[in-house]
């Protein structure tokens, strides 16, 4: 039986890290295998250069990730309460919401509304009856 991991990356895990390592590290636990759940979100250049480098290296065992942001705070229409969450975050490091990035193999699409996020997943015992054919 095939089993899925989910590993939650605190933000405190990361915020130390330059950004270069902060890729490294999150690409070698997907490259695992391991769906993460990321306390907070990335910056958007760090986004860039996690999609950047993953397009890097890309080949027969790694074909990529999924990557989604969930942000409750872009919900709310309350602009004290943004401005709250801005300067927080500034202080702090953007730690509101999460990050959900996982392996192509694994994740077929990610899909989110404010209620509820869905993860829909590629058919693994499919392809592992199609390379024992082989």
């Amino acid at each position: 039986m095939d089993s899925l991991t989910l590993q939650f990356v605190p933000y405190a895990e990361i915020e130390g890290l330059s950004s270069v390592k902060r890729i490294q590290k999150l690409l070698k636990i997907v490259k695992h295998n391991k769906i993460i759940l990321l306390e907070g979100r990335l910056r958007s250049h760090e986004e860039a250069e996690l999609i950047r480098r993953t397009m890097e290296e890309i080949d027969e065992k790694f074909k990529g990730i999924e990557l989604s942001v969930v942000n409750p705070e872009s919900v709310d229409t309350d602009f004290f309460r943004k401005l709250r969450v801005l300067f927080v975050n500034m202080l702090l490091g953007n730690r509101s919401g999460f990050t959900i990035i996982g392996p192509a193999t694994i994740i077929k699409e990610i899909k989110q509304d404010p209620g509820k996020i869905q993860l829909f997943m590629q058919d693994l015992q499919k392809k592992v009856r199609s390379r024992r054919k082989r």
